[in-house]
């Protein structure tokens, strides 16, 4: 792979950054510089190892000449003076000698970062906006069901809009109930994530008819755990219902598996790999550093609370979601630890 394979690097929506024989960055794309936050003009030249604002990994990593392809675990990237941004990622070999730099953006910021601020202020001033919209819309209903009743069946068109104001109050005051009034955390009870998926499955088999194809990739394998199976399955079917609305063709659902995996700053001796994988148009560049933030959509009918529930989810769990994606190849990744041995069976205790 070189900098000049099709399609370019530099139209990617993944953050990628590539270097020469020496290890020094020659290029970034641009949703790299838009993460980090950074001009080209200012990482070119660099050590790709002097980008680690924590840690020595890279420069350990390139020292590994023989290796070709090399997954990063929680990478904390900057210039020196910068923020760091986190990331997973991969680390190939590239034709000329060089490296590939790919970063996937998780949802890991410093405790001063504005971004771990931003929910509980959203939702303290979602409350305040709630009192002075539920009123409004109330109206609004009440005066759509007197149009409805005074219409009857004179005017078609007219009744049609009537019913859409009817409609649309009823769906945003359903949007303040799911944004004040969250489910509480259920107690954790032992589950099988694949009945979950499957409960998924027919949701979107209802939603998408023979237009999407939905394939199963599951590891048989994966024993019960303690979790909250509904909790889950809206979290998977969010991610799903997303891939379908980006235009997807084909949606798999993956289980998997994994040995001595880090979530986070722990290691886990045993943990699930969930991917949801499409081939649908992608996350839009300009979202993609905001995208797991309440009220970000790429859709102008979207809530933008897919996510920020799915995202959710995967903490109350101990988990993480993350995503790569690309035009016709996007992927969101729930890592969720397993309790090793036997206790994968057992409830929680407390």
């Amino acid at each position: 792979m070189t900098s000049h394979d099709s399609p370019p690097l530099e139209v990617l929506g993944t953050p990628l950054a590539w270097t020469d024989e020496g290890g020094r960055i020659c290029g970034a794309n641009p949703a790299f510089c838009r993460w980090l936050g950074v001009s080209v003009r200012r990482l070119l030249g660099q050590p790709l190892a002097s980008l680690e604002a924590q840690g020595e990994a890279l420069a350990r990593l390139v020292e590994r000449a023989a290796s070709d392809v090399l997954r990063l675990h929680r990478l904390a990237l900057a210039l020196p003076g910068e923020s760091p941004r986190f990331a997973e990622g991969w680390l190939s070999r590239l034709d000329t000698g060089g490296w590939l730099l790919e970063a996937w953006p998780v949802d890991e910021f410093p405790a001063s970062d504005p971004a771990q601020v931003l929910p509980s202020a959203l939702n303290a001033a979602l409350k305040g906006l709630a009192h002075e919209l539920r009123n409004p819309l109330a109206g609004l209903k009440g005066a759509a069901q007197l149009l409805a009743r005074r219409a009857g069946a004179r005017d078609a068109d007219e009744r049609e809009l009537i019913d859409l104001i009817g409609a649309e109050s009823e769906r945003l005051n359903a949007l303040l109930e799911q944004l004040l009034s969250p489910a509480p955390v259920r107690p954790h009870a032992p589950l099988n994530i694949h009945a979950a998926l499957e409960r998924v499955l027919r949701l979107a088999e209802n939603e998408a008819g023979w237009s999407v194809r939905l394939q199963r990739d599951y590891d048989p394998s994966i024993p019960e755990f303690p979790g909250d199976a509904d909790r889950l399955t809206q979290a998977a079917w969010n991610l799903v219902r997303n891939a379908i609305q980006a235009g997807a063709a084909s949606v798999v659902l993956r289980s998997r598996v994994e040995h001595g995996l880090r979530i986070g700053d722990q290691l886990h001796p045993l943990a699930l790999r969930l991917e949801v994988a499409d081939d649908g148009r992608g996350v839009p560049e300009q979202l993609a550093e905001h995208l797991f933030l309440p009220l970000v959509s790429g859709r102008a009918e979207g809530t933008g609370l897919g996510l920020a529930l799915a995202q959710q989810v995967a903490r109350e769990h101990r988990g993480t979601l993350t995503y790569r994606s690309r035009p016709g190849h996007t992927v969101f990744t729930v890592l969720l630890p397993l309790p090793a041995g036997d206790a994968a069976t057992e409830p929680p205790h407390g």
